[in-house]
Parts: structure tokens; sequence; C-alpha cells
């Protein structure tokens, strides 16, 4: 028993070539720092920023409220994106009417960066907090259609004449072959989903107010306070960084046929 168990849990490699990278990075920051190379002079060293977050951030809930709050978005704004996305892209895929009507208004409207819907949102939605949520969910919303159209137009016709032939019913062919087929896109606009999405809402965070991870930053540049900058910075690149964890697990859920190396 103890044996089967042992076989199927594996725990997660060390990965030291990146932890030496990390180490690297910081140190190579801090000697630029204390060096006085040009363009290192105004930046904070890795210690003083360290010794700025222990003494302020690390027992402030505040910040950890912003944690909170910026989660919140990003998980509100990618969830919508995929509910509305995933069916858009499998009815643009399928439906050849539907395709040749909405189709030519996507590909209009998704050239617009993100930010440039934060006007509109701002004037559109009732609350900050809904129109940073719709800015996140824009950031996301076209790429998961794209992917999951073009997945599903690449589908090889010989396929789906393959099972017609054989009897299958349509509900059969989009169960057991379309949706097979257009799984692995799902997950590829998942993960670059997720990345717009942070990179979305740390903007919307800075130009629409509100707390959160964007607005701390914003506040240590308003402030001309370099450490909380770079506090902020590294917070963000920790929750996108634990984002993505989360979503290449939902990766493996969704596609156990793919060989873990």
């Amino acid at each position: 028993m103890a044996q089967d168990i042992k076989s199927k849990f594996r725990w997660p490699q060390f990965n030291w070539r990146g932890a030496i990278a990390i180490v690297g990075f910081f140190a190579a920051w801090h000697f630029f720092v204390k060096l006085g190379v040009p363009g290192f002079k105004e930046i904070a060293a890795p210690f003083d920023v360290l010794q700025t977050f222990l003494t302020r951030y690390v027992n402030n809930q505040e910040y950890w409220s912003s944690w909170v709050s910026s989660f919140k978005r990003v998980l509100y704004g990618f969830l919508i994106a995929q509910v509305l996305g995933i069916p858009l892209g499998l009815m643009l895929g399928t439906r050849e009417v539907f395709h040749n009507l909405a189709y030519p208004v996507i590909e209009i409207l998704r050239p617009i960066p993100p930010l440039a819907w934060v006007p509109i949102s701002i004037l559109f939605w009732p609350t900050t907090e809904m129109s940073i949520i719709f800015i996140c969910f824009i950031g996301a919303f076209f790429i998961i259609v794209i992917n999951v159209h073009d997945a599903v137009r690449s589908i090889k016709n010989e396929h789906i004449w393959l099972a017609q032939s054989l009897g299958a019913s349509s509900g059969q062919i989009f169960r057991r072959i379309m949706i097979p087929s257009v799984i692995p896109s799902i997950a590829v606009g998942m993960t670059l989903g997720i990345a717009v999405t942070w990179n979305v809402v740390i903007a919307a965070e800075m130009i629409s107010g509100g707390n959160g991870l964007g607005r701390l930053t914003w506040e240590g540049y308003v402030s001309h306070t370099v450490t909380v900058v770079i506090i902020g910075m590294i917070s963000i690149g920790l929750a996108g960084y634990l984002s993505t964890i989360v979503v290449d697990y939902l990766e493996k859920k969704m596609m156990p046929w793919r060989v873990v190396r």
C-alpha cells in the first residue's frame, strides 16, 4: 500500500539552476547599485528593499489586502473570459453564418489594447471595481476566442467525414473530436490569458484608482519611494508566478495524456 502511494506521489524536483540564477540576479543588482553603474544610481539595493518590506509591509494588513484585491480582479476577469470566450470560439468555428457575421467585428475589436478600454469602462460601469474586472476580462477574452476558433477551424475534414461514415451523430462528433482537439488550444489561451490579465490589472489599478498591487506601485512612484516601487514590482511578479502554477496544474488535469517530464 505504502509502495503504491509512493509510486503515485512525486515530490517536485528542486530547480537548482533556477535558484542559482535568482541568487545571481540579486547579487548583480546589489553590486551594480554599490558600484554606481549608470542607471542603477537611483535604484535601491536589495537589502534596502528587504528592510523596507520587513519594517513596513510584512505585518501591514493593507498590503496583504492589496494582494487579495488584485487576485480577485484577475480571477473574476479570467473566469468570465473563459466562460464566454470558449463557447464563442466554438460557435465561430462551427457555425459558418455566425462566423461571417461576428468574426469581422471581433477582428476589429481584437487589436485594441486593453488599456484603451479604460476610459470607456470607467464611464460604462458604475463602480471602479467592475471597470477593473472588465479590463481584466478584455485582456483574456480575445486571446481565448481566437485560440479556440483557430483550433476548431484546423480540424481536418477527413476526421469528421470518417466519424460520420461510421454513424456518429453531431453531438458525438462534438464531444469526441472537436472538444479533444480544442483542449490544447484552450490551455494555451489560459496560459497567455493569465499573463495578459496580470499586466492589465496592474495598469488598470494605476489608472482607475482603488487598492491593489498596481496602486501600491503607483503610489511608490508618486511619492518617489523607490523601495516601495520595487516591492510592488516583486509582489506583482510573485503573484503572476503563483497564478501560472495554478494554470499549469489545471492544464495537466485537462490533458492527462501528456507525458510529464
